[in-house]
């Protein structure tokens, strides 16, 4: 049964590590088995991360199609002609996209604005991390 500790889970989730330990003491985690408090059950993890994102898309109501929505920094714009290229940092994820400079300019994008990659794809590829 995968396990994960109390940092790794932190981080899957977004949130802090002592967050996550207090979800392990109130029981909404639940501790890897022979891990002690320093463990996180993976499948436990798993279901949380889904009901968390479902109170996400609650709170934002259905005004977008695109589930996969990275919140994060804007580190770069570089507009050049017809096109800009955006970076934004989020957490660990460091996101890439080529939009046209109209749109860049209309968003006022700038390093050390907050913005939200939105990503909707007919091809993702999983790896085991």
């Amino acid at each position: 049964m995968p396990h994960f500790r109390i940092s790794e889970a932190a981080t899957l989730l977004n949130v802090s590590d002592d967050t996550v330990r207090r979800w392990v003491e109130s029981g909404r985690l639940k501790s890897a088995a022979g891990q002690g408090p320093q463990g996180v059950d993976g499948a436990s993890l798993a279901g949380l991360a889904v009901e968390l994102a479902k109170e996400l898309r609650d709170e934002r109501g259905a005004s977008v199609s695109a589930r996969n929505r990275i919140v994060g920094i804007v580190t770069r714009v570089e507009i050049e002609g017809l096109a800009a290229v955006i970076e934004i940092q989020s957490g660990q994820n460091h996101i890439v996209s080529m939009i046209t400079a109209d749109a860049a300019r209309a968003l006022a994008l700038e390093v050390g604005s907050k913005a939200i990659a939105s990503v909707k794809s007919t091809d993702v590829v999983i790896e085991k991390g």
